[in-house]
């Protein structure tokens, strides 16, 4: 197909503009807290005023929460295809650490640095080249493409992707593909799921050498977490599909994200995140407290744990409990076409098959799955994500695009 043939080569030829689009996306500082997307989104909308036929909505739920949703319409009614990523990034930390500055956005070695050049802003760039090439080919595809691109990620979303999903039906479609970091060599159709927890102890004060006076809040509070911890062994009953799946990716998945990612997408894990309690060793304490991060595999449900946390931890004298954040695990079916559309263009950019996998970390992705539109997240390989001298492999920027455009387009066409 000669369409495609032009645009798989105008993937290749447009490397300095895919370069030039993530710089200047890396050169807007976006950090989340606080939350304020006003000038990156400005900055988005900037380039995506170049692509041809777009029409932008500016979508501002708080003041400062500022997400785009840009559409560009093919040549006949069709199918919709969503780009999804999020604008805001990590803080940018302490700048002591990087040898290049963190807005920067420098070039070197065939590396591309910056807060947020891989979570998730080359990603971006990907989905809006990609965008913008096949705007520029329109006579050759129905239907219409949509990218989404959001504020409020790192505080799970909800004035986000969520808030699109919720207000505007534009925004939801026959497939998404999302750009959130991972790697080229894996198709993430799902993600874990999370509960997190805040528990509380009471204890009665006493003088730390009188302990028969007094009642130890830390105590019932370590007897609380031995309890959350027992989640971990709770039974998960998964669909085949995702569990053979995962069984599958192993011997490509675990390379890139780390020995034992099988066995956490397979099973509850709980992360005592923070404790504290007491004013001094002499005194008995009266108040203790923590909080953990309990991720949930595909085969278990968010309510299974409320349940089994009500039981056990109502046992225990003076100790209470409440959720501050709750979202059940996800996927979309692995043998679905959105999945198989990428798997295969990624084959073939590639020159290798990748992996099929859930995510251990959750995304924007969810959102989509939770109202029913069939997802999948491919993106770049995260070095130092967080840290000093983020950085993603210029290779790979490329190669993600190509895979985002030629997926884009497949699936829109419903090529053979």
């Amino acid at each position: 197909m000669r369409e495609r043939e032009a645009l798989a080569a105008a993937i290749e030829a447009s490397l300095p503009r895919l370069i030039d689009i993530t710089q200047r996306l890396v050169r807007v500082a976006s950090p989340n807290p606080p939350s304020d997307t006003t000038a990156i989104a400005a900055a988005a909308e900037g380039l995506l005023a170049a692509i041809p036929g777009v029409h932008v909505r500016r979508v501002e739920p708080e003041p400062g929460v500022v997400s785009l949703l840009a559409r560009v319409r093919g040549r006949s009614p069709g199918r919709r295809l969503i780009f999804n990523g999020h604008l805001d990034t990590f803080p940018l930390g302490d700048a002591s650490g990087w040898t290049t500055p963190p807005l920067g956005g420098a070039l070197r070695d065939g590396r591309l640095y910056g807060r947020g050049v891989s979570d998730m802003k080359g990603g971006l760039a990907c989905s809006m080249l990609a965008a913008a090439l096949l705007a520029e080919r329109v006579q050759a595809w129905p239907g219409e493409i949509v990218l989404t691109l959001a504020a409020d990620e790192e505080n799970m979303g909800s004035l986000g992707t969520g808030y699109l999903l919720d207000h505007f039906a534009e925004a939801k479609g026959d497939g998404n593909i999302c750009g959130d970091v991972g790697s080229p060599m894996v198709v993430r159709f799902g993600e874990k799921g999370l509960l997190w927890i805040e528990v509380e102890a009471r204890g009665t004060a006493a003088h730390g050498a009188h302990v028969h006076k007094g009642v130890n809040a830390i105590d019932r509070l370590r007897e609380a977490l031995d309890r959350v911890k027992d989640l971990e062994r709770l039974p998960v009953a998964a669909p085949t599909a995702v569990t053979r799946a995962i069984a599958a990716a192993a011997p490509i998945s675990e390379k890139i994200s780390g020995p034992g990612e099988t066995t956490t997408l397979s099973r509850v894990t709980v992360n005592i995140g923070t404790v504290n309690g007491g004013v001094a060793p002499n005194l008995v304490p009266v108040h203790a407290a923590a909080q953990a991060d309990i991720r949930l595999p595909v085969g278990i449900t968010t309510s299974a744990l409320e349940a089994g946390l009500d039981a056990t931890l109502g046992r225990i004298p003076g100790v209470t409990w409440r959720i501050l954040r709750r979202f059940e695990p996800n996927f979309t079916d692995p043998d679905h076409e959105i999945v198989a559309r990428v798997r295969d263009a990624a084959t073939e950019v590639l020159g290798t098959a990748p992996a099929l996998n859930m995510r251990v970390g959750g995304s924007d992705s969810r959102w989509y799955r939770m109202h029913g539109v069939p997802t999948v997240v491919y993106g770049l390989t995260p070095f130092n994500m967080g840290g000093p001298d983020e950085h993603i492999l210029v290779d790979e920027l490329k190669a993600v695009a190509k895979v985002h455009a030629l997926a884009a387009f497949d699936f829109l066409t419903n090529r053979p």
